[in-house]
């Protein structure tokens, strides 16, 4: 499912016109990009999941091919982790 459908679907189950859905759901994952990226605070919905911010430690790595090392920099991913709820409801289907 595209952003569009979301969009779409959200209009069509609520009654609100699509520029203003598009506006709010672009504010959401605006909110939620400033919050991981800029303020490293995690996001918490209740009854759908959490994301979080992944910090990954500084790690040596081989270029097999070049015979030679290289040191990746310690750095933060975002990722997402789903409530117990939405894990048990995908396990049903």
């Amino acid at each position: 499912m595209t952003k569009a459908e979301i969009v779409k679907t959200i209009a069509m189950n609520t009654g609100v016109n699509v520029k203003e859905v598009t506006i709010v759901v672009e504010s959401f994952m605006e909110e939620i990009r400033t919050s991981l990226a800029n303020n490293k605070e995690n996001v918490y919905l209740r009854g759908f999941g959490s994301f979080i911010v992944k910090h990954r430690a500084q790690k040596t790595a081989r270029n097999i091919s070049k015979n030679t090392t290289l040191v990746i920099e310690a750095h933060d991913l975002p990722a997402f982790k789903p409530c117990k709820s939405f894990i048990e409801r995908m396990d049903k289907k």
